[in-house]
């Protein structure tokens, strides 16, 4: 590193100035508590008021969606963009803003800090290992995990015609059963099929909550960036799918279409991919490397802490929102409050990207290094989800 002069060392950003998630208002985390109260279910709170209750709602969730990319595109998204309004239009996905931790906020409709979701690899403290939530590697309980009912539980307890449409390879995964189960799951490979059984399945009751899904928009924007033609076409493919599925609503239907998360494309140089392998300083302390390239956990050795703390603070505060475990709780960056049971799997210190730049882990994480399209923090571009509305 250079070295300044002591006045010529810049301020880290402030903990406090990271845009938090609305929870509670506008995130991911209130649209089915929201859908579901308007449904007549009990117990839960309608807490986004621009939402008006319909007997028949849809949630199309379009992983790696974000409100961004939509609005860059609107020749190969018309239809999306048709659908956006300049006074509402979307939600805050919440933090980490990853796929793991949206699906069990979008199905328990509670913040990470409550679901205990809050990363894509955090410690399981009962083992001090890293456990990956999305893969659901190494194994542990779902239910212990994440113990609380999903709201698509509660819809069907009070008589809601509820019911899951995606693809068969998610029906019996544990982040499935411990997020979106409840009512039936109805595995179909192909978007058109999906949109179709959806459509169906909305009048198949007087009252019906549906959720389907789609995921290979992400997987191009992860795999070619979202800058690419690969991307491009699948968002083209989706707008079509949107458009598919509004056309066959029901009477007294409302489709929602959302996402989990945005995306950026980081370019591959030292200046935007800094490589925790590689660099003694942001290794020093530290046990486990959590989380993801712009969304990082990291678990020091007992004693560490502050250390690490500080080091990750002089090294990347600049760039990144970089805070103690203790210092994002207070921020609410995992939402108003931390399950006891969540507390240690948060990291020490957590670093969040505001720049377009990513941690990686070359030689731990060679395949999520190698991405072009990243998410996980809290820039608009990441955390602006849709809540796109068609009624019938």
């Amino acid at each position: 590193m250079s070295q300044l002069a002591p006045w010529d060392h810049p301020e880290p950003l402030r903990v406090d100035s990271a845009p938090v998630p609305r929870y509670g208002t506008g995130s991911l985390a209130d649209l089915l508590p929201t859908v579901a109260a308007g449904l007549g279910v009990p117990g839960l709170t309608a807490a986004i008021p621009s939402l008006t209750p319909a007997d028949r709602v849809c949630v199309f969730l379009v992983d790696g969606l974000g409100l961004e990319q939509i609005t860059a595109h609107p020749d190969e998204a018309p239809y999306l963009n048709g659908l956006l309004k300049p006074s509402a239009g979307h939600l805050t996905a919440g933090f980490p803003a990853t796929t793991a931790t949206s699906l069990a906020s979008v199905g328990t409709g509670l913040p990470p800090g409550a679901h205990g979701l809050p990363g894509y690899t955090v410690r399981d403290p009962a083992t001090g290992a890293l456990m990956n939530q999305l893969r659901w590697q190494p194994w542990t309980s779902p239910e212990v995990w994440q113990p609380y009912p999903t709201v698509f539980q509660l819809a069907d307890a009070a008589g809601v015609h509820t019911a899951q449409v995606s693809s068969p390879a998610f029906q019996n995964t544990p982040l499935t059963k411990i997020a979106l189960s409840g009512g039936t799951f109805h595995g179909r490979l192909t978007g058109e099929e999906r949109m179709d059984l959806a459509a169906a399945q909305l009048a198949a009751g007087d009252r019906s909550l549906v959720y389907t899904y789609y995921a290979e928009l992400d997987g191009a924007g992860h795999r070619y960036g979202i800058a690419s033609d690969t991307w491009r076409g699948q968002l083209m493919y989706v707008d079509r799918l949107v458009q598919r599925l509004a056309e066959q609503l029901p009477p007294r239907s409302a489709l929602y279409v959302t996402a989990d998360h945005g995306m950026v494309d980081i370019p591959f140089d030292e200046q935007h991919r800094i490589d925790f392998d590689e660099d003694w300083e942001l290794r020093a302390g530290v046990a486990l490397l959590g989380g993801e390239g712009r969304a990082r956990h990291v678990y020091a050795v007992p004693g560490a802490a502050a250390d690490v703390l500080t080091c990750w603070r002089e090294v990347l505060g600049e760039q990144f929102w970089v805070a103690s475990r203790e210092e994002a709780i207070a921020a609410g960056w995992f939402g108003p409050h931390v399950d006891e049971r969540v507390y240690d799997r948060l990291g020490d210190v957590i670093a969040a990207a505001r720049d377009d730049v990513l941690i990686i882990a070359s030689e731990r994480e060679p395949k999520e290094s190698a991405m072009v399209g990243n998410h996980g923090s809290m820039t608009p571009a990441e955390q602006f989800v849709p809540l796109l509305e068609v009624r019938s």
